[in-house]
């Protein structure tokens, strides 16, 4: 039976969790940049930062995204869905809590394919909340298609030789590791020529070109690095998985990453509904609130409905891998990653729309967030691949029509009930 409902244990920790976070993680956003979130060396964010971290800790909170034996709270998915809804509306309530990304999914692929020792010095820190990490793929050339990569890294005695470049390696600046994806197996199958290996941010010949920023920031000033491997050496055991195991590793992570984002997607895009409500009772133009303008009503109904849509989907999706269908729910993550774009690039825009110059100011956080629904869209692969995935997954199971015409030919349909019809007599 279909259940909706939440129950009253879980129904505390949401409502502890949204009181928090309303009074004493949201007031962060105001206070610091979007650039000190990952910045373990910014004493006045982490002077107010680690005693919330302590609080949430303390609650049994800490590290929601994973399980008892890696000494998380172990939620489902569907938990989590509600609970990175609240986490959502702001950009500190994740670091609070533990969960952000990427050292989240980061996390994931260490515990799943690390061996005890790259566990111990990679993976306690991170989990902690003591360092970051930055998950280095993406290239110039090749974008996010593991097939065109050309940053190499070729075994030289018992030292791994990485050199190329990387493109867009989030918090790269203040990571204390990079997961490097590098060419190691030329000769095999597009999808196992890569693998990944644990680069100590400490290493020689890592030059950072440029800080890469998104829209409405500075040239050269950014979040996202371009990064140059020139001749990096790590030991052969800083191979992270299996060699040629690249590909798995990456999916391994992204699969979670996707849903995540897609959670806290709904967050963020009812903040940006809750912006549009306030502004429609508060604004008066020819005469009457702008509430009470036929337009604006239905700019506000499809907006919820588009949320309410999103929350929906990414629920569905997180109970199918509450069941451990973890293949079909590949098919349901890939929708998730496309929904959640077009609904934050939609209701972000009508948000700015309602609020006028205003919204389109420094002065609120749309400008911010519609520049982070243009990156949902093209982040861990653009929108239009994963609905080509869809369509092609899909496209298996379809068969072709028996006969010269489809199967819901009305004539052909009305021909089969007679036949049917007259057997019956």
């Amino acid at each position: 039976m279909t259940d909706f409902s939440i129950s009253a244990d879980l129904q505390e920790k949401l409502d502890w969790i949204r009181r928090f976070v309303d009074d004493e993680v949201v007031p962060m956003d105001a206070l610091f940049d979007d650039g000190q979130v990952y910045d373990p060396k910014h004493a006045a964010s982490r002077a107010v930062l680690k005693p919330l971290q302590a609080k949430v800790k303390a609650k049994g909170l800490w590290g929601l995204h994973l399980t008892h034996d890696l000494g998380g709270p172990g939620f489902g998915n569907v938990e989590l869905c509600y609970i990175n809804e609240i986490l959502g509306r702001t950009r500190w309530g994740p670091v609070a809590f533990g969960c952000q990304a990427p050292d989240s999914g980061n996390g994931e692929i260490l515990a799943r394919f690390g061996t005890p020792e790259q566990k111990k010095r990679f993976l306690e820190p991170l989990q902690a909340g003591e360092i970051y990490s930055c998950f280095s793929m993406t290239e110039v050339e090749g974008g996010s298609d593991p097939t065109q990569f050309t940053c190499k890294a070729t075994l030289e005695g018992d030292e791994w030789v990485i050199e190329g470049e990387k493109w867009f390696s989030s918090n790269a600046r203040t990571a204390s590791f990079f997961i490097v994806m590098a060419l190691t197996e030329p000769d095999a199958a597009p999808h196992r020529r890569f693998s990944a290996i644990l680069v100590p941010a400490d290493t020689p010949g890592i030059t950072f070109v440029r800080d890469v920023g998104l829209p409405g920031e500075p040239l050269g000033h950014g979040h996202h690095a371009f990064l140059r491997y020139e001749k990096v050496r790590v030991p052969k055991d800083h191979l992270l998985g299996a060699r040629g195991g690249g590909f798995d590793v990456a999916q391994a992570r992204l699969g979670g990453g996707r849903i995540h984002h897609a959670m806290r997607t709904i967050g963020s895009t009812r903040r940006a509904l809750d912006m549009m409500l306030e502004r429609a009772v508060s604004r008066q133009t020819k005469g009457k609130a702008l509430a009470q303008h036929q337009l604006v009503q239905v700019d506000i109904a499809d907006c919820w409905i588009a949320v309410e849509e999103l929350k929906l989907l990414v629920l569905k999706t997180a109970w199918i891998l509450d069941q451990g269908r973890e293949e079909e729910g590949r098919l349901w993550i890939g929708a998730c990653k496309v929904r959640c774009a077009q609904v934050a690039q939609q209701v972000t825009l009508k948000a700015m729309h309602l609020l006028g110059s205003l919204g389109l100011s420094n002065e609120t956080p749309l400008a911010s967030m519609l520049s982070g629904a243009l990156v949902m869209g093209m982040a861990d692969g653009p929108t239009e691949i994963h609905q080509m995935q869809i369509g092609r997954t899909l496209l298996k199971s379809a068969k072709p029509a028996t006969g010269r015409f489809p199967t819901e030919h009305l004539p052909y349909q009305k021909a089969k009930a007679q036949a049917w019809l007259a057997e019956k007599k």
